[in-house]
């Protein structure tokens, strides 16, 4: 009897939180050595070398990050950008080493990168790229750079651009489930992959539109950094392809050929003139020289600027492990950035090919209440497109990278019908209302009469609504509004001449913008504040939400194991909306850009 109520109390005492006396000490211990690890002193000279691989997100979730189970995950777009802007002026940097390994990312993203290796090279410092056997985003990146050096045994994929699409209304018509859709207008081809067999005429317009503008700066770019001609670059893409490394070298795409151990004592005798060894370490890390810097940016006033991210997809609200962005984080993000009197203007960085219609719209009207208050400039990322084209009508300038996905200025509507496969498994059902519409928005059949007559009716008030709302931020009637949406995707540099943003440019363009608005002295680099300010692992451990400790520790480590053993891609959009759809069986409206456009 004293031993049950004994091992009763001990898993008692286990449920409520004495589990946090064995894990907070562990905790801090871990956090204590990572700490140190990480706060070395930087070497007089050295090579900094900076990763890139996967989709350039463009910030990076650091709470997912245990002190005991750090994130090998890529850094983010904008740490790259602020530790090639602090190495650019950094005495302390020799070289730069770009060791890229599987960039597939947007356009945009990889102009952004390369404009800021020109400024470290305008500088004066060396940058040097290193390909572990490279595709034509990895190429095209490293053609930034003074030199090119392909590892040994490895090779490039040179083979140029393609898009695909799928269609899920055949198969999915055999499951017995079909999708009714609503479009406004028919260039926002998001519903043709429920609805259609093949691409409309549309679709291939708008797709081999944007495809022409990146192969065109992909052939300018690579033929003038490499000196080969354009149509020589473009005959090695159309016939070799996969070239050798050897055969690369001999074509002149690049320049070296060597091991990383081999690069590494090359370059430690040439910045320390001794060899390489355990005590005579050249290199630091990215994550180590941000970890040694003032992050993101050294300031000469106390004054800053706000630089408050959108990015991903936009929901009304965010789950647990959610990468998008939701109402509430938005909200929160410019609440803080109102209140600090020290921040003079604001910077607001999409990266989003938009999502749920409504979240949209409520995140404009939180926008254009903050550019009252302050001075607003918007920055857009790879993508600002649709719902996250929406958001940026708050900015008294938009920039926009001239390859940069935007525009899609459309709605559409999806209710998936599931009755066909009720009737193939033999379910039956039975239903009792109150009020004429109660079952019309039922996964169980489909929507008829009035019942769609409203179903497509909302879905073109929301449309109205949006192409009002482009009208009076850009000054135009709500004619020429509609001129420029109806769907339609536009490059940076296209909509630019349509009158859609006002400026070409990176963030740091936005952020010399915003100065200027708030008048603050330009003599001065000001304070950068990141908005939503990204947690660290104890602060998620030891606040926010009523769950217990423990939870917080499992939930955690689920985001942890989800960034280690899961890639996110950079936009799933389309795909989450597929499943919120088909699993909820509601109607949904959409803003969101129907074509993903990636370089691999």
């Amino acid at each position: 009897m004293n031993n049950s109520t004994t091992s009763t109390k001990r898993r008692g005492c286990f449920r409520n939180g004495c589990l946090a006396l064995f894990i907070i000490p562990l905790l801090l211990v871990a956090g204590l050595f990572w700490g140190l690890r990480s706060s070395r002193s930087l070497p007089d000279r050295f090579v900094l070398i900076l990763p890139l691989s996967g989709g350039l997100d463009e910030i990076r979730n650091e709470s997912a990050s245990l002190p005991f189970m750090p994130s090998k995950g890529p850094i983010s777009l904008q740490e790259a950008l602020f530790v090639l802007n602090h190495a650019a002026t950094d005495e302390r940097v020799s070289e730069v080493l770009l060791d890229l390994g599987g960039v597939h990312t947007t356009p945009a993203k990889i102009t952004e990168v390369r404009d800021a290796v020109e400024k470290v090279r305008k500088k004066k410092k060396r940058v040097t790229a290193f390909l572990r056997s490279g595709e034509d985003s990895d190429y095209l990146l490293a053609a930034s750079c003074d030199s090119i050096i392909v590892e040994r045994g490895g090779y490039l994929l040179l083979d140029g651009l393609k898009a695909e699409s799928l269609f899920y209304t055949t198969p999915l018509g055999k499951i017995g489930v079909q999708v009714q859709a609503a479009q406004w207008k028919t260039y926002k081809s998001g519903i043709e992959p429920f609805v259609r067999t093949g691409a409309s005429k549309e679709y291939f317009e708008q797709i081999n539109a944007l495809l022409d503008e990146v192969y065109d700066d992909y052939l300018g770019y690579v033929s003038t950094r490499r000196n080969i001609s354009r149509t020589a670059f473009e005959a090695m893409i159309n016939n070799e392809a996969l070239v050798s490394a050897q055969k690369a070298k001999t074509l002149g795409l690049i320049d070296g050929i060597s091991s990383f151990w081999e690069l590494q004592r090359a370059l430690t005798r040439k910045v320390t003139g001794k060899d390489l060894t355990s005590d005579n370490d050249a290199f630091v890390s990215a994550s180590e020289y941000r970890s040694a810097v003032v992050w993101p940016q050294k300031s000469t006033t106390d004054e800053a600027v706000a630089v408050i991210t959108v990015s991903g997809t936009i929901v009304r609200s965010a789950g647990e492990l959610s990468e998008g962005i939701d109402v509430e984080t938005l909200k929160n993000a410019l609440d803080a950035a109102l209140e600090n009197k020290k921040v003079k203007a604001l910077v607001v960085r999409i990266d989003s090919p938009g999502g749920d219609a409504l979240a949209s719209a409520d995140m404009l009207q939180m926008l254009d209440s903050a550019a009252v208050k302050k001075p607003l400039v918007v920055s857009m990322s790879g993508v600002a497109a649709s719902g996250g084209y929406m958001t940026a009508l708050a900015g008294k300038t938009i920039f926009v990278q001239p390859l940069t996905i935007t525009g899609s200025i459309g709605v559409y509507a999806l209710k998936p019908n599931i009755s066909g496969l009720a009737e193939k498994i033999g379910l039956g059902r039975d239903v009792v209302t109150r009020g004429r519409y109660a079952d019309a928005d039922t996964p169980f059949k489909p929507l008829e009469g009035e019942a769609y007559n409203k179903f497509v009716a909302a879905s073109g008030e929301v449309y109205d609504d949006f192409v009002s709302k482009v009208a009076v931020s850009r000054k135009m009637s709500e004619l020429q509004a509609d001129s420029v949406a109806g769907g339609r995707v536009w490059t940076g540099s296209r909509a630019l001449k349509a009158g859609l943003v006002d400026r070409t440019g990176g963030l740091f363009d936005a952020l010399h913008a915003a100065q200027l608005l708030a008048k603050m002295d330009m003599t001065k680099k000001p304070k950068i504040m990141l908005y939503p300010v990204q947690k660290s692992w104890y602060e998620s451990l030891l606040q926010g939400n009523n769950a217990s400790f423990s939870e917080k520790v499992v939930l955690a480590l689920k985001k942890q194991l989800l960034h280690e053993l899961v890639p996110q891609r950079q936009y799933s959009s389309m795909a989450a909306f597929y499943e919120m759809l088909l699993s909820s069986g509601q109607l949904h409206i959409l803003a969101v850009m129907p074509e993903e456009v990636m370089i691999n």
